[in-house]
């Protein structure tokens, strides 16, 4: 019988539960009790630091794609939420290795033909995709509180400007300034607020002085600065919550499906959660700076909306 492995362990729970090589062992073992099982190591697919509440995973992925090549009879994992958490997303797996004739069995209590025993896999399955929603809701509830009383910056990475702690790097209190960085946000904000200035003026007038980007590329971008110019952590308020990414409603091209890549959308101020960190400008400055801003992107749009008028102007002064 030839038999492939499936392991896998998530983020969330590497220090608290088997790590992949513990769990490969196991299997090995179970196989090694099996007369004529074999297993070779390129049929061992691991999936390490990979949720099992999404089947997009490379090692099932792999998976999947070597079981429709009938390279193997069989596949063991240690438990049904091993393969899955998502009850529907096990039925979805399974189901499609049984259609190629590849059959799943599980070490702790193997999945047989008879109705109860797919019965209590289906309860187990539900009960996880359960244990991991209340799990998921309890820390995203304890982390907004922990936001809300100014114990925790809603940042994984520091804005431009700011560098976490190494040792305290969500803890506000030990948020440290980027001396050089922080002058350069100032100067925007100063530039802006003074008027005469664009903001292609200011990529470009960073980018022939060398700066780099917050990214550390040599190009500065309009995008960038207007990043920079509407982020209210430069005015002492990290905010929870500002931008939220949801799936592209728009095709980058005609080739590509609607759907793929994501897009940032910003929510209204009201739904944020602020935190107070060390500002690098004055609320009045930054509120001067987000006037003029409105100001000229209401501009552009009344100079767009004929476009015509400024080919006849141009092709006048031509």
């Amino acid at each position: 019988m030839r038999a492939a492995l499936y392991v896998r362990v998530s983020t969330d729970r590497q220090q608290h539960a088997q790590t992949i090589e513990q769990q490969v062992t196991q299997l090995r073992a179970w196989v090694a009790a099996r007369d004529g099982w074999t297993v070779r190591e390129e049929h061992i697919f691991r999936d390490d630091g990979h949720s099992g509440a999404r089947l997009d995973r490379p090692g099932l992925d792999a998976l999947r794609d070597h079981a429709a090549r009938a390279a193997f009879d069989v596949v063991v994992v240690c438990a049904p939420d091993r393969l899955a958490r998502n009850f529907v997303h096990q039925m979805v797996v399974l189901e499609e290795l049984e259609r190629r004739g590849v059959r799943v069995v599980f070490c702790d209590r193997p999945l047989r033909d008879d109705p109860h025993e797919q019965l209590v896999t289906q309860i187990r399955g539900a009960v996880a995709e359960y244990e991991r929603t209340l799990i998921a809701d309890r820390m995203r509830r304890g982390r907004q509180a922990r936001l809300r009383s100014g114990q925790l910056l809603p940042w994984t990475r520091a804005p431009y400007g700011y560098r976490l702690h190494p040792e305290r790097p969500r803890d506000p209190a030990a948020l440290q300034i980027d001396p050089v960085a922080a002058v350069v946000v100032s100067e925007l904000f100063a530039a802006y607020a003074a008027g005469g200035v664009t903001l292609h003026t200011l990529a470009a007038q960073l980018t022939a002085r060398g700066v780099p980007t917050p990214t550390g590329r040599p190009i500065w971008r309009p995008t960038t600065i207007r990043n920079l110019l509407t982020n209210p952590a430069y005015k002492g308020q990290a905010a929870s919550g500002r931008l939220r990414t949801t799936p592209a409603r728009q095709r980058k091209s005609a080739l590509e499906p609607i759907g793929k890549g994501m897009s940032t959308t910003a929510h209204p101020s009201e739904e944020w959660i602020t935190v107070p960190v060390p500002a690098l400008v004055s609320a009045e400055q930054f509120a001067l700076v987000a006037r003029r801003l409105a100001a000229n992107q209401r501009s552009a749009r009344r100079s767009t909306t004929h476009p015509y008028l400024g080919w006849s102007a141009a092709g006048s002064a031509g």
